[in-house]
């Protein structure tokens, strides 16, 4: 089966309400674990979601039974198996990254070569760019397309978007640092070579204020900006702080290229 022929048998079977059945299924999920098929993919037009790829991972988990897994003494029951289940030494070479003990990848999973994975969880249908750290206690939801040359640091939530099967996932696009225990969540895109302070707050129904334009923005951080966590009020609640995140400069490709993460943020 070729893209085109699977992409039609998986739409046709959840259209007519019919199983999909394990043959297609698991072309499906080879081909993401692989990166060759991905659940959204930026095109002239922007980030385009392919539903039919979320129809087919909504399908496994409802056809597939689940099964014991892993090692006797730590067993776990899961519908799923893990990525790198009985790899090898010449596996994780030809793969070319690095997973750290304590790592969760589940199968279904595109991890690039010079990634390295601390102790995390990564979740089905997500894609890792090549060259992408994913820290300590990261947790990477469903779908959710991360970049070349990122930086997810300690603690950073990046929300899964499985349901319904036409929402665009979270989209951290290349060469962005997302600071400690920040958040991202509800198909939010952060475009390339943005960099996110500690604890910054973000889904699509945040206000995203630009300090020296006043401009706002919902649902995307522009490209190359620098943000931290902030409050506006409102002339009906002047006294009530609401959370947003504020933009407090931008710079162009070369300047974020050439300066220390720790430079962008001073104010």
């Amino acid at each position: 089966m070729d893209l085109k022929e699977l992409q039609e048998a998986v739409d046709h079977a959840w259209e007519q309400k019919l199983p999909c059945g394990f043959q297609v299924l698991e072309k499906v999920f080879l081909g993401l674990d692989q990166g060759l098929i991905r659940v959204a993919e930026k095109t002239s037009l922007g980030w385009q979601t392919h539903e039919w790829v979320k129809r087919a991972i909504l399908s496994y988990f409802s056809e597939v039974p689940a099964q014991l897994l892993g090692d006797p003494s730590a067993p776990s029951y899961d519908k799923l198996p893990l990525k790198c289940s009985g790899w090898t030494v010449p596996d994780f070479e030809k793969n070319g990254f690095r997973l750290v003990p304590g790592a969760i990848v589940r199968w279904g999973s595109f991890i690039g070569p010079r990634c390295v994975v601390m102790p995390s969880f990564i979740n089905t249908g997500v894609y890792v760019g090549s060259g992408t750290m994913i820290d300590t206690d990261v947790r990477v939801g469903s779908c959710a397309q991360i970049g070349e040359n990122c930086h997810l640091a300690g603690g950073v939530g990046i929300g899964g978007v499985l349901e319904p099967a036409q929402a665009m996932p979270v989209i951290i696009e290349d060469n962005c640092f997302i600071g400690a225990r920040c958040q991202v969540a509800e198909g939010m895109i952060v475009e390339e070579g943005s960099v996110l302070a500690m604890g910054v707050m973000v889904g699509t129904s945040t206000k995203i204020i630009h300090r020296e334009t006043g401009e706002t923005f919902q649902g995307r951080i522009p490209a190359y900006s620098v943000v931290v966590p902030g409050t506006y009020t409102t002339p009906e609640y002047p006294s009530l702080g609401i959370d947003c995140a504020i933009i407090i400069k931008q710079v162009d490709a070369k300047t974020r290229a050439k300066t220390e993460i720790n430079a962008l943020l001073r104010a």
